[in-house]
């Protein structure tokens, strides 16, 4: 495989890794610990990922339980998850907080549906610039006399066929993800 369509290979790869991590912080009212992710604590002045500092736990669909190391940093994970975008008060009982997810209302889901399409299509770009780029790459190599016409042919047919394959796995991430969230 010439070195361009392994390139833009390992783009298109990276681009879909970051889609399905998008995907799995987008809370589609069943509980997952993903949408903590983003969630930075000030712990001792360093901002910290909260699954560094507590063990987080489904407990039942729709509850998800943190349970600190140190208890000391109770109150500040309690704040840290009030201020971010998550959207759920969590409820301390002194020794762990537990977040109830809330069933999502119709009008919801179908704001998360068109989220999720959002951020498919923007993966789609990124996967055809990668591809261009590619493109671009075997056009000049063969205006210089590096490669061939045919040579050039063969690789555009090979990078399209990689191409093709990352948009699918980025249509079936996005098609399993409204299939979530229409019907939690």
């Amino acid at each position: 495989m010439n070195e361009q369509i392994k390139t833009a290979q390992e783009k298109m790869n990276k681009c879909i890794n970051a889609l399905q991590r998008e995907f799995s912080t987008i809370r589609a009212g069943r509980a997952n610990p993903a949408v903590l992710d983003r969630v930075m604590v000030d712990y001792y002045g360093t901002p910290t990922a909260i699954n560094a500092m507590a063990a987080i736990s489904v407990s039942e669909a729709r509850v998800l339980v943190i349970q600190p190391w140190d208890i000391s940093s109770l109150k500040n994970i309690e704040k840290a998850i009030l201020a971010s975008d998550i959207g759920i008060t969590p409820t301390n009982d002194g020794k762990v907080l537990r977040l109830a997810f809330p069933q999502p209302t119709e009008e919801r889901r179908r704001e998360l549906v068109k989220q999720v399409k959002a951020t498919g299509e923007e993966a789609k770009v990124t996967v055809r610039n990668a591809r261009r780029d590619a493109m671009d790459k075997l056009k000049a190599m063969k205006k210089n006399s590096e490669i061939t016409e045919d040579d050039v042919k063969t690789l555009e047919k090979e990078l399209q066929k990689v191409t093709d394959k990352a948009i699918a796995e980025i249509d079936a991430a996005a098609a399993e993800k409204e299939k979530e969230i229409m019907t939690v």
